[in-house]
């Protein structure tokens, strides 16, 4: 099994190094395309006025000058052309992606990327808290048989799943729960204030999110302890919004 591994914290984050050793117990045919610098929040987002550059940093192993959209689309039709990957993993990011954040997220959008281009993909996140270390320890520790059980099943097509592992040693850690993706109440702050050469300028602060999260969601696992697995869908469409715009524009 050939393993794509890419990331949007960058080629040489700690959440990359621990995915490496997830993916070498699945397979001795890892692959490594990320981002050349940090791209955090940069969501399902093309280079497409900047041409991109390629690194090779050692066997097996490239950095881009990009997103980590660019990564995946690039690893699949340049550097892997003609024989693909057959799974892709994105992370671990530093840091949940639940809730809203799985649309500001690049490591999720490496996962949702490898889902385009059929592709069977998992984006997997550690929630941390700036008072402690990283526990990457406890992804290592079971993201190995996650994995392995969800290639089990067959991917449908245009589905990707999202894990998102609690901030706890592995020994803590209360079980695995399916959920559905929740919601939060966001606030953001933004800073607004006037640089040396007297120019205004704004720059977004730290977003704070209130609630737990609903019964079933991700959150509320995150929450309880809970290692959160989440299929997510790239079709948006609302159904029973639709069947209500129906109703409305059928009428004359």
């Amino acid at each position: 099994m050939r393993i794509l591994l890419s990331n949007d914290d960058g080629i040489h984050a700690p959440g990359l190094k621990a995915l490496e050793k997830i993916a070498r117990e699945l397979s001795s045919d890892v692959w490594v395309v990320a981002p050349e610098m940090d791209q955090s929040g940069s969501s399902h987002s093309l280079t497409l006025r900047d041409p991109l550059r390629i690194r090779e940093i050692s066997e097996r192993r490239f950095a881009i000058s990009g997103t980590p959209t660019d990564c995946v689309m690039i690893a699949a039709r340049h550097i892997l052309k003609g024989n693909g990957p057959s799974l892709v993993l994105s992370g671990v990011n530093h840091g949940s992606n639940m809730a809203e954040d799985v649309t500001y997220s690049g490591t999720v959008a490496a996962a949702m990327e490898a889902s385009l281009l059929g592709i069977p993909a998992i984006a997997l996140s550690l929630t941390t808290t700036h008072s402690h270390p990283a526990k990457w320890s406890t992804a290592e520790h079971y993201a190995p048989d996650i994995i392995r059980r969800l290639l089990t099943m067959k991917f449908q097509d245009n589905i990707f799943i999202n894990i998102n592992f609690p901030d706890l040693i592995a020994s803590s850690v209360k079980g695995i729960a399916i959920t559905r993706q929740g919601q939060r109440r966001i606030e953001s702050s933004l800073e607004e204030n006037i640089d040396p050469r007297g120019r205004q300028y704004y720059w977004i602060g730290a977003v704070h999110y209130n609630g737990s999260g609903d019964e079933g969601t991700d959150l509320e696992a995150n929450a309880k302890g809970m290692i959160a697995v989440t299929p997510l869908s790239l079709d948006f469409t609302h159904r029973e919004t639709m069947d209500q715009l129906e109703k409305v524009f059928a009428k004359p």
